[in-house]
């Protein structure tokens, strides 16, 4: 099966995540931040990924490093449930209406991580959390898992739903990319023979 449990302690935040890749998206989230759980709980869902995680944070000094370690862990535990990325997809795609909003989610699971990022909230906060930290978590993400990632909200105004959209077209994107392909018979999909 295509599991991993990863833990990441540092002076700054305590994280342990389980995470299967071909579960049915069954999810248990405790991040100490109400507005990231839900988003996780989105990605979980929508990706068929049963996750559980887990973070104690300093909350009490800001959520800047439970958001960026929550997303290194996930991203990291994604990675290690992908092993060699033997026969998936490697690529996905989503456009993700919510409402109002559209948003496109592109990826490439390439080893090579970059976050191209083309979303903007017109207010500081939703719930508790700074919207300014769904980039740095975006990023964050791609980094450890080592993808190749393009979010843009292509149009929109409601914030919870650009947000919202984003995660949700994150999650669709990834259900594809890390699906097996039997069409592959197990191959690494690059020209390369790793990524």
């Amino acid at each position: 099966m295509r599991t991993a449990h990863l833990t990441r302690n540092t002076a700054e935040t305590r994280i342990e995540v389980e995470l299967n890749l071909d579960g049915t998206g069954r999810y248990q989230i405790a991040t100490g931040i109400g507005f990231l759980d839900h988003m996780i709980e989105q990605l979980s869902r929508h990706a068929l990924i049963d996750i559980t995680l887990t973070v104690q944070g300093d909350l009490h000094i800001d959520q800047h490093h439970t958001t960026e370690d929550s997303a290194l862990a996930l991203g990291g535990a994604l990675a290690q449930a992908l092993g060699d990325k033997a026969g998936i997809r490697r690529y996905g795609d989503a456009l993700s209406p919510m409402d109002e909003v559209l948003t496109r989610v592109a990826l490439d699971i390439s080893g090579r991580p970059y976050l191209v990022w083309k979303t903007e909230f017109s207010q500081p906060r939703l719930g508790e959390m700074d919207t300014e930290l769904f980039k740095h978590w975006f990023h964050s993400f791609a980094q450890t898992a080592g993808i190749t990632l393009h979010v843009e909200t292509l149009y929109g105004e409601n914030n919870h739903h650009i947000i919202e959209s984003a995660y949700k077209g994150l999650a669709r994107a990834l259900r594809q990319a890390i699906e097996i392909d039997p069409r592959k018979g197990g191959a690494v999909p690059s020209t390369k023979g790793v990524l």
